[in-house]
């Protein structure tokens, strides 16, 4: 069994997991399901990238694919040459967020369409076991390369065109990932004063992964917003599909509270448009979605589902509070580059802080952030665990939904306890109205209902 094929990637450790055999034969099953004409691809900044981006170009060619490399980038650079110029097809070579000795790939087919266990990965694995690859083509596939950087940065510059932005500081924490170089190369047509931390591209993460989701690895980044006195702090994962929000104190601004920004600022240009959301934390979102005269559109969590929910209902904006967002003038893929672009944007026609822009919202609605337990052999499987926690609540209960996980309503709070799509864990979500010591009780009592199973 290929155990680095996920629900959304291929994901796994150099090289028992992944090497370059299995990044050839990854090419030729590619090649064998999607059946295109040209692809694009591209790599992340880890050390093992270039063999296996080598591998897998060959995997398409040998399959008689036309293979345009556009080389050092990020996972949405991948996906914006697929759309921007009509190639059939998109592979990043990337693990994104995890350690060095990991790495994989993602997929998307035509007009940048995710490729994932549904819709795809599973028969591309199958191919490869059942040794059912395609052979060959008498008329092997040509390699070119293409730099699509300047197109890809005009139109990261078109969502703030027409703006006049203010001279802000800003604290960029590329954690030696790639995004760095995108800051380098929007540098000089922005007013910012970027102040930059663990900024070179090293794929051997000497400051740590690049994850910042990992409370310690804020840290950095913090204490150079409080130094310089920054006006915000930013930080990204490996591939820079993720962007993640540090107020002007430093604080950690959950990205569910981003959904909910960003949902405002679209609407006001686009009244009336549908937002697509996650279920783990709804409310704030709802409420802002409400307000502003839009519709918000629950999907399951995951960017396969939110991508093709979004184009279901034409959606101009979808955000996860996992730091994901997705624009429909980006096809409706996922950006780490977008969003901070429109967030200082906001602040610049507001004259506010990111502090004010949240702050009522974080209060209104407060929420525990996503937090995650093990499961081991005594706790038995996810969907026992979920079970055994509906059963506890589920007759006071106002509304249970079962799109994501479980999620559970009551009149002042609500939860999500979902399993993951890619670890042993479950995760949970917990939010209340405007009643902090409420949220934090009821986080308590489900986390002891999992600790003591």
């Amino acid at each position: 069994m290929l155990s680095s094929f996920k629900a959304y990637d291929v994901r796994g450790r150099i090289p028992d997991e992944l090497n370059e055999t299995i990044a050839y034969q990854i090419g030729q099953a590619y090649a064998g399901f999607v059946k295109p004409k040209t692809v694009v691809v591209g790599r992340d900044i880890r050390h093992s990238s270039i063999a296996l981006q080598n591998a897998l170009r060959r995997g398409l060619i040998d399959s008689g694919v036309d293979v345009t490399d556009i080389g050092l980038c990020g996972t949405e650079c991948v996906y914006f040459a697929t759309f921007a110029y009509q190639f059939d097809g998109g592979i990043m070579v990337t693990a994104s967020h995890n350690p060095p000795d990991y790495n994989g790939m993602k997929f998307v087919r035509e007009q940048s369409r995710p490729i994932s266990a549904d819709t795809g990965l599973t028969e591309m694995r199958a191919l490869i076991e059942a040794n059912r690859l395609p052979p060959k083509a008498a008329r092997g596939g040509t390699a070119s390369s293409l730099d699509t950087m300047p197109q890809y940065l005009e139109h990261l510059r078109s969502y703030i065109r027409g703006i006049k932005l203010k001279p802000y500081k800003v604290v960029v924490n590329a954690g030696n990932g790639g995004a760095g170089l995108i800051v380098d190369q929007l540098e000089s047509s922005l007013p910012f004063e970027f102040i930059k931390i663990n900024h070179s591209p090293d794929g051997s993460f000497p400051n740590g992964v690049p994850n910042p989701m990992i409370e310690e690895n804020r840290t950095s980044a913090i204490e150079a917003i409080r130094r310089s006195r920054a006006d915000l702090g930013l930080a990204w994962d490996g591939d820079y599909d993720r962007c993640f929000f540090f107020d002007e104190d430093g604080g950690f601004i959950e990205g569910y509270y981003l959904v909910g920004l960003l949902a405002e600022s679209f609407l006001r240009g686009h009244p009336g448009a549908r937002i697509v959301h996650d279920p783990r934390l709804t409310w704030n979102t709802i409420d802002v979605v409400q307000r502003h005269g839009g519709e918000a559109v629950l999907c399951k969590s995951g960017h396969a589902f939110i991508k093709q929910r979004m184009r279901e209902v034409d959606a101009v904006y979808g955000g996860e509070m996992s730091a994901h967002h997705y624009f429909r003038d980006f096809r409706y893929c996922d950006s780490g580059m977008i969003p901070w672009l429109l967030v200082l944007a906001i602040m610049s026609e507001t004259g506010k802080t990111l502090r004010e822009l949240v702050q009522q919202r974080q209060r209104l609605f407060p929420a525990s952030g996503e937090i995650n337990r093990s499961i081991s052999a005594q706790l038995g499987d996810t969907k026992s665990i979920l079970m055994r926690v509906q059963r506890h609540y589920q007759a006071d209960a106002r509304s249970i939904d079962h799109t994501d996980g479980v999620s559970i309503e009551f009149d002042r709070w609500r939860f999500n306890l979902r399993g993951s799509n890619t670890e042993p864990l479950v995760r949970l979500n917990v939010e209340s109205r405007a009643d902090v010591a409420l949220m934090q009780d009821k986080t308590a009592e489900i986390l002891r209902m999992l600790d003591a199973a």
